[in-house]
């Protein structure tokens, strides 16, 4: 059987996911009602499917409660800050689950790969990121870690994809391009991180992810199985009877509106 056909089937890919969505979305109940914190944070090679497998976790979730943090480059008022300081910012509040497209490790990463960052500052990096994860799991937080691993040969597909495809062209930046030249640096460097910083109280989880259905499926499942949670029945909406009261007519006001051209 060739790789494509081992690949999950779209009608199977989304019934699995929808029974995920509702259990994501009673674990949604149970954060609020509990006023619990939680943080995942998501790593991996360029096209692993970071961007795909958060928009399944998210796209049935209020983003009051599922909120994504996708930081720009630091800029020069940045670098000027503790290291963590940016990230520190975005941390949740009570009820709150918050998903980082990228996180700290990029200075474990991409900044320790391409230079960006000294050999001391990286070092410093990796030996004091599980000591200051330990206070964020002690402080209440829920720290789960997700490194999503893709395939060489499967990453040169998407990176083709991605430049014959209009859709996805804005995903292909110049980073990209060298890190796909610089496949066993990040190899190395990615080993280096989970040495030092996969502890007890912080641990990496890696997911497969060149079946990009899969990946999501088992990302999902392993959410709702970090977060001990039960479900919670919602009280029973009941519409009340329209009022009529100050009533008027109000297709009046919208027939003096201009409406966008129906295309469609």
């Amino acid at each position: 059987m060739s790789t494509d056909e081992a690949r999950m089937k779209r009608k199977a890919y989304e019934k699995e996911l929808r029974k995920l969505q509702v259990e994501l979305c009673h674990l949604q109940q149970w954060v609020k009602a509990k006023n619990l914190r939680a943080i995942i944070l998501f790593e991996g090679r360029d096209t692993a499917g970071k961007g795909g497998t958060i928009k399944a976790i998210t796209e049935r979730v209020s983003p009051r409660v599922f909120r994504v943090v996708a930081l720009p480059a630091p800029s020069d008022r940045d670098k000027s800050q503790l290291f963590f300081q940016r990230y520190m910012q975005h941390f949740p509040a009570a009820g709150e689950i918050v998903i980082f497209d990228r996180s700290w490790y990029n200075r474990a990463g991409v900044e320790y790969v391409m230079g960006f960052c000294s050999p001391a500052e990286h070092k410093r990096f990796l030996t004091l990121c599980p000591q200051i994860e330990k206070y964020i799991v002690e402080a209440g937080i829920i720290l789960i870690k997700v490194w999503l691993e893709v395939g060489m040969e499967e990453q040169e597909k998407r990176f083709a994809a991605r430049i014959d495809d209009p859709l996805r062209q804005w995903k292909l930046s110049p980073m990209d391009v060298q890190s796909f030249d610089r496949w066993y640096d990040y190899s190395r460097a990615r080993d280096m991180m989970f040495k030092a910083t996969s502890s007890k109280h912080a641990p990496w989880y890696v997911i497969r992810s060149d079946d990009k259905r899969r990946a999501r499926l088992n990302c999902i499942s392993h959410v709702l199985k970090s977060i001990r949670y039960k479900r919670i029945s919602p009280e029973r909406v009941k519409l009340p009877k329209r009022s009529m009261k100050g009533r008027y007519d109000d297709a009046a006001t919208l027939r003096r509106m201009t409406f966008a051209e129906e295309r469609y």
